[in-house]
């Protein structure tokens, strides 16, 4: 229970069986109270934060569409009423359905994933590390954790991705820059770069993917994923949670400013 008392926000995470629903479900087992936020709190939402409750944390719905700067706000104002402080936020929020030729890309769908995977991902840390900054300086105790959901596209260009790649490439920067930044006030701020994970998204790039090389299933496209990788599958959502775990953990207290792959060892650099 080494999150006991601690508030965690995980956006992007009101879909079943998604990266933030795996990484709010390690932190609910290890005691935290635990925010579901994404851009509307529907059915499927409510069903996610059930899940947690029934795992024993405390929980808090809210909605927030991350590529809007005052909603970000909102998001941690009011977890810091509900829950006395933000301890750890994982920007895990992320589009990346628009797959298409570079030379097909219209601009409007170019600015939408910026707008979403990276501006989002600025706003939300911002508005947390404002939060934890006026707790320090009115109580003495600071600190926080910062994670960012970024991607092996962080590191590796792909095809029919210029977007997705950009906006991951550029999360790293805003890692690496917050960190240098927030490190006086205790607030670590690392990045964790998953390889490919079916999640929703996941999914339809797995449909896209399989069509354009040719493959006669998306089933057979998986079994060549997991065949390249060297640890023989592809990742899931618990893989990135436990690395998020471990990040948000004290053992993790002098690590700033990185991208760690979680990856199988498909991306090593």
């Amino acid at each position: 229970m080494r999150f006991s008392g601690k508030t965690i926000i995980v956006t992007g995470s009101g879909k079943q069986k998604g990266l933030g629903q795996g990484i709010l479900e390690r932190f609910a087992d290890e005691g935290a109270n635990c925010v579901v936020s994404d851009i509307v709190i529907d059915d499927e939402a409510q069903l996610v934060a059930d899940g947690l409750r029934g795992r024993g944390a405390k929980v808090a719905a809210i909605a927030c569409d991350v590529s809007d700067a005052a909603q970000c706000d909102a998001l941690v104002l009011q977890t810091v009423d509900a829950f006395g402080a933000v301890d750890i936020l994982v920007n895990n929020a992320g589009i990346g359905f628009m797959m298409k030729p570079l030379l097909d890309v219209v601009s409007a769908d170019f600015a939408k994933v910026i707008s979403v995977n990276l501006n989002g991902a600025f706003y939300c840390t911002q508005a947390a590390a404002r939060a934890m900054v006026k707790r320090q300086e009115e109580t003495g105790k600071g600190g926080g954790r910062i994670i960012n959901i970024a991607s092996q596209a962080a590191k590796t260009g792909f095809p029919h991705l210029p977007a997705y790649v950009s906006s991951k490439h550029g999360m790293i920067g805003l890692t690496r820059a917050s960190a240098v930044e927030l490190g006086m006030h205790g607030i670590t701020v690392n990045a964790i770069c998953p390889n490919h994970v079916t999640t929703a998204l996941g999914a339809e790039q797995n449909l896209y993917f399989s069509k354009l090389l040719g493959f006669e299933s998306v089933e057979a496209y998986v079994a060549n994923m997991a065949a390249k990788n060297p640890m023989g599958r592809p990742g899931l959502p618990s893989d990135t949670a436990s690395a998020c775990a471990w990040l948000a953990s004290e053992e993790a207290h002098y690590i700033t400013g990185e991208a760690l792959n979680v990856s199988g060892g498909e991306e090593m650099h």
